[in-house]
């Protein structure tokens, strides 16, 4: 079924829904290390998971000789089979998401092609970001650049048109596309008034609904839907919450994803006497943004699990 759809039901329903994204285990790891994660948050029947996809590292490892050489490394493959593993084992939607940044189209078309003979419908299309090699985003020489131009390929597979002009009678693709929306505004964008222009584009090329990065005051989320309307968006944008677990994410997530925290919340962590404190304090912000944002009647939550279930579970048993 496709989220686009999930998220109509919702609407009718007058209900908000409870869905969560997970990251494919480290190489060497196993199927079961998702599992482990995912089954204590079925009981909250959430109607897809997001699976993310990553791109491709570089590291330097020293030769007998003392030079350096340059190695090109995936740390977390798996997307294609853990969505297939999720829909099989859960009878749950998958979405993969597809990136830019790594890939050339024919890869994409490749991982498109995969996804649609899985029985996959839906799938989020992203820029990417920038490899800890690079200090800026650095686009596949024969790769979509930016997420317009990804969307704008699916969106040719749904209509039969593949990279090969000489294919006769192709098959179409029936994809849903969500794409992402900042409300404190990409971290690279000049402005948010240019960052909204751009997500308008993507959802005229074709894109179907909208989820948010991170943020930790409700304000910000709604104070960016307010805007988007005004700028003519009218489909469904989705906020995307994650609860802060650490110290040390007081000072990584404004850096890494140029979102803020609030000074309350950074009190609260700060005076937090140990680790287990500093996750329930997360917990709890989580599960008050959470409340208001469900009786504001958004009709998804999506949660940013990081791979670790527990806190999500605790977030989703107070909320639904």
């Amino acid at each position: 079924m496709k989220v686009r759809d999930h998220i109509a039901k919702a609407i009718e329903a007058n209900k908000t829904e409870f869905s969560f994204e997970i990251l494919p285990p480290l190489k060497g790891q196993n199927i079961n290390t998702i599992f482990d994660n995912i089954d204590p948050l079925m009981e909250f029947k959430p109607p897809f998971i997001d699976v993310t996809y990553h791109r491709e590292e570089y590291i330097y490892k020293e030769r007998e000789d003392g030079l350096l050489e340059k190695k090109v490394v995936r740390k977390r493959p798996g997307t294609v089979g853990i969505c297939a593993a999720i829909q099989n084992k859960y009878s749950v939607d998958a979405v993969p998401h597809v990136l830019c940044g790594g890939f050339s189209k024919e890869d994409t078309e490749n991982f498109l092609i995969d996804m649609d003979f899985l029985g996959i419908e839906n799938v989020v299309a992203l820029r990417g970001d920038a490899v800890k090699s690079e200090t800026y985003y650095k686009p596949n020489k024969n790769g979509n650049i930016y997420a317009q131009d990804l969307v704008e390929q699916i969106v040719a597979l749904n209509h039969g048109t593949y990279l090969d002009e000489d294919l006769q009678n192709s098959a179409k693709t029936d994809f849903c596309i969500g794409v992402a929306g900042y409300p404190e505004k990409h971290l690279e964008a000049p402005s948010m008034e240019s960052d909204i222009h751009f997500l308008k584009k993507k959802l005229e090329a074709g894109a179907c609904y909208v989820v948010t990065q991170m943020f930790f005051d409700n304000q910000k989320y709604f104070d960016f839907v307010e805007k988007c309307r005004a700028a003519g968006i009218t489909k469904p944008i989705i906020p995307g919450l994650k609860p802060l677990a650490t110290r040390k994410q007081l000072n990584m997530i404004p850096q890494r994803f140029s979102v803020d925290v609030p000074d309350a919340l950074v009190m609260e962590v700060v005076n937090a006497k140990d680790a287990a404190a500093i996750r329930q304090v997360g917990i709890e912000w989580c599960i008050q943004q959470s409340k208001e944002l469900k009786a504001a009647g958004v009709p998804v939550l999506h949660y940013y699990s990081m791979g670790k279930s527990d806190n999500i579970r605790q977030i989703a048993a107070a909320v639904f």
